[in-house]
Parts: structure tokens; C-alpha cells; sequence
């Protein structure tokens, strides 16, 4: 294959923007899909639907269609973009791109999910969320399908996930976040994450669910709030930002402390869509706590490993388009970050590899190659990128 970027490149994340009836036929009963089948029902003025219309209709018209295809990640965003909910096209994206692997996280399913009336009603929800995107997968091998799998009842949990690695998925999404009122670690969930192990299955965290905010109080400064940063998939505004680090940190700090990445060696997962300029400095505190309480606790004198080495072993990290990567690598290791377009949100910008290049200029071809391709194989506990392309 003739690749647009010179080399073989795995996307760490990537979205659908769904149809208003993603997820309707995949509700279990009527009643469910009276309640939840339509997923911009509270969007009165039709906006997103005449945009996925517009795109829908672009199908028949060559013109456009080829103009669409013609530099994707440059063009249209949102519902627009080439490829958003149409498989087909999505498929033409990756190969005029090279991209070898893609996660793919959904965009919409996370409100519809909030909105349950009861707890099982949430876990419907989810579990037809996550066929329909197992449905847009199936069509094509780089596509991965992240399951997103809520904690909150360990047992149906668990089912849900074992359910949909069966059906195809690549990877399994969590929030980042204590779930009816547990901690990831808790042993309630020790055979959720015993099966990924086993399964060789890795966990993403992502932006949205569990991402920390500021308080509301912070947002009554006597002004008019601001808009935010372009309209993008999480409508996030000046301070929101600075604070996406926070949940990831608590999550892996749990993950440490409760023993999961110890009692599970083979564990993997990513943060994504979070930012990763933070994560050096992250991993000197954990270290620097580790010395610090080694004397009295004795949770943390049972740790085998140093916390930073944990995490080292297990989680692999997306920076942002425009942070220096290169400046990342050399304070904390070419094993830990990888590349992400986040296609077709705005977030991910129209250039994001013009953008990570502009940073990596002088580091060496093969930590390059770690960046765009080899540590998203060590997280997806692939041997070769190349050989899935084959």
C-alpha cells in the first residue's frame, strides 16, 4: 500500500458520529426503543439531523463524494466528516491513509446511557450501543471496536463484557471514576479484570464519562460563560481542559494501590483523549508517594514494583496534537505515548500529524515508529501492525 504518511500508522482513537437510529433496532424490546431508540430527540431544532441527512445524500453524488474522499481529516468534522457513520467510507479513509488499526469509540451512546431509568435499563442501553458498534466494525479488520462497559454492577458487568469480546471487540472502555461506589479495585470486579488479562483484552480510559470538571461554583464569576473551544465532541471550555488529567491519575493511582496491575502482569490499556504532558511528572509523584508512605502502609510495602513501573508495563498514553511529544519522550520514555487522530471530532485537528512531526524533529526513526505504531501493538498485544495489513 502506497502510504499517505510515508509509514505504517495504528490510531489509538477514532469516533463515530451516529445516526439519530444508531442504536434502535438494537434495543431489546419496544418499549426500550419508544424510550431510547432516538438519540437527538432533545435536539428540537433538527440541526444534527439535517446534517446527517446532508452527508447521507452525499452517497449519491459522485462529485462530492470524491471530494469528501479527497483529504478526510482535512475536510468536514462532526456528522460531515468522510467516514462519520457510513462503514464504506470509513474504510476508504483508512486506506487513503495507511492506518493499519483504529479504535473506534462511540460519541452519543454515553448521554443515552445517563439517561436510564433504572440499572437495567442502563446495561440495555449499553449492550446495544455496543452491538451497533461492533456493527460498523465487522466490515473491516483495522476497525476495533472499543466496548464501552460501565462498572456500577460488577455481574452485569462482567456478562456485557464477556458478551461483547465474544462478538468482536478489541477493547473494552471504563470510566475513570469509583462505580457504584467502589473502587475499580475493589474485589467485587477482580474477574472483570482477570477475564481481560486472559482474553489478552486491553481497558481505554477516555474523555467523557468520569472526566473531572470544574465545580459549578467556579462557572458563577459574575460574567456570561464563554463558548467552547469549536463545538467538538466534548464541548470543553478553558478550565475543563486543564483539569482532564485528574481522572486518569485517580483511576491508575487506584489500579496501583488496589493491586490490580500486580495480581494481573498481563493487564494492559490506554488513556486516551486526555492529554499525556502530565504523565511524566505523574509518574515521579506516584514514585515520590511510594517512598514517602512505604514505612507505615502496608498496602503500599506489598507493591513488587515501583508505582511508575506499573504503569510503565501496562498503560500507553495519546498526547494532543500541538503538545511536544518530543519533549515527552526525552523526560519519560518513548514506551509510553502513541498516536491518535481522534477522527472525526475537531479535537483531533486537520493536520495531527504535521502537528506531532513539528515536535519529533531530531529524535531517531525508531522511536518514531514506537509513537505511530509498535506501542499501540504492545497495548493491543499485537506482534506486528504490518501483518494485520497483510
Amino acid at each position: 500500500m502506497n502510504y499517505a504518511y510515508g509509514r505504517v500508522i495504528n490510531d489509538a482513537d477514532s469516533h463515530t458520529m451516529e445516526t439519530d437510529d444508531w442504536i434502535y433496532e438494537f434495543l431489546d424490546s419496544h418499549e426500550l426503543r419508544e424510550k431510547y431508540g432516538t438519540l437527538y430527540k432533545a435536539d428540537k431544532s433538527g440541526r444534527v439531523v439535517g446534517m446527517i441527512e446532508k452527508a447521507k445524500a452525499r452517497a449519491g453524488d459522485p462529485e462530492a463524494d470524491a471530494a469528501a474522499a479527497e483529504d478526510p481529516i482535512a475536510g468536514d468534522k462532526g456528522w460531515m466528516a468522510f467516514g462519520a457513520f457510513d462503514a464504506s467510507e470509513r474504510t476508504r479513509m483508512l486506506d487513503k491513509y495507511g492506518f493499519t488499526s483504529q479504535l473506534v469509540f462511540t460519541t452519543a451512546c454515553l448521554a443515552a446511557m445517563g439517561k436510564a431509568d433504572s440499572e437495567e435499563e442502563k446495561y440495555a442501553i449499553v449492550r446495544a450501543a455496543n452491538k451497533a458498534q461492533q456493527a460498523f466494525c465487522d466490515g473491516d479488520k483495522r476497525l476495533v471496536n472499543v466496548a464501552y462497559i460501565p462498572l456500577d454492577n460488577p455481574a452485569m458487568a462482567f456478562a456485557e463484557a464477556e458478551r461483547a469480546i465474544g462478538a468482536g471487540a478489541g477493547a473494552v472502555g471504563v470510566a475513570p471514576m469509583p462505580c457504584g461506589d467502589m473502587s475499580p479495585g475493589h474485589p467485587d470486579h477482580a474477574p472483570f479484570w482477570k477475564m481481560l488479562e486472559d482474553r489478552k483484552i486491553p481497558f481505554m480510559v477516555h474523555i467523557g464519562t468520569g472526566t473531572k470538571t470544574q465545580p459549578k461554583g467556579y462557572h458563577n464569576n459574575g460574567r456570561e460563560r464563554a463558548p467552547d473551544l469549536h463545538g467538538g465532541g466534548e464541548n470543553l471550555r478553558f478550565a475543563d481542559f486543564t483539569s482532564l488529567c485528574f481522572a486518569p491519575q485517580e483511576f491508575l493511582t487506584a489500579m496501583i494501590y488496589d493491586g490490580v496491575f500486580q495480581r494481573h502482569p498481563g493487564l494492559r490499556g490506554g488513556v486516551i483523549e486526555s492529554g499525556a504532558g502530565w504523565v511524566p511528572d505523574f509518574l515521579r509523584r506516584l514514585d515520590y508517594a511510594h517512598k514517602s508512605f512505604k514505612r507505615t502502609d502496608p498496602y503500599v510495602q506489598e507493591l513488587e514494583m515501583l508505582p511508575s513501573e506499573f504503569i510503565r508495563r501496562a498503560v500507553k498514553f495519546t498526547p494532543f496534537p500541538g503538545e511536544d511529544v518530543g519533549e515527552m519522550i526525552r523526560d519519560g520514555g518513548a514506551e509510553l505515548f502513541m498516536f491518535s487522530s481522534d477522527y472525526p471530532h475537531p479535537e483531533g485537528t486537520k493536520d495531527p500529524v504535521g502537528k506531532f512531526e513539528s515536535t519529533l524533529e531530531g529524535v531517531d526513526e525508531e522511536i518514531k515508529d514506537m509513537f505511530y505504531r509498535t506501542n499501540y501493538d504492545a497495548m493491543m498485544n499485537y506482534h506486528s501492525s504490518a501483518a494485520l495489513a497483510a
